[in-house]
């Protein structure tokens, strides 16, 4: 028994990995590999896999050494603010194209507003995978 407690002393703790920034990440940046690098320590809400973080977008800036968080990432934006877009009205066997300005940024899934170019009413669409928005589709 004490050869067990004597053992279980002299072990180390083993040290959690966190994701850090190896450089300071400027928000609405897209994340990179060489962005970010795992480091031997336990810090506090950071993300453990380069895997969750690589591919999105930064939604504030991340300064070099700081952990990266999942609150500090989202889906990168397909769409800008002031952009032309195209702007599809589907519904049954009807389907309506027009052209529109993105009046907020958005990504894959979002509901944005945007300015209808022909009746200069605003109108509210999903952003889809294309970076179109998609008007009227309510799910």
């Amino acid at each position: 028994m004490r050869s067990l407690i004597a053992l279980l002393l002299l072990t180390a703790p083993a040290l959690a990995e966190s994701l850090v920034a190896t450089r300071t990440i400027r928000a609405q940046s897209v994340i990179a590999a060489e962005d970010v690098a795992l480091v031997e320590a336990a810090l506090p809400a950071a993300l453990d896999d380069p895997g969750l973080a690589i591919g999105l977008e930064a939604r504030v800036a991340i300064h070099a050494g700081r952990p990266v968080r999942a609150k500090d990432l989202a889906a990168p934006a397909l769409v800008e603010r002031n952009q032309l877009v195209k702007l599809f009205f589907l519904s049954g066997g009807l389907a309506i194209a027009t052209e529109g300005r993105a009046l907020a940024r958005g990504a894959e899934g979002e509901v944005i507003r945007a300015l209808n170019l022909a009746s200069r009413t605003t109108v509210r669409g999903r952003v889809g995978p294309d970076g179109a928005l998609y008007v009227g589709w309510t799910e």
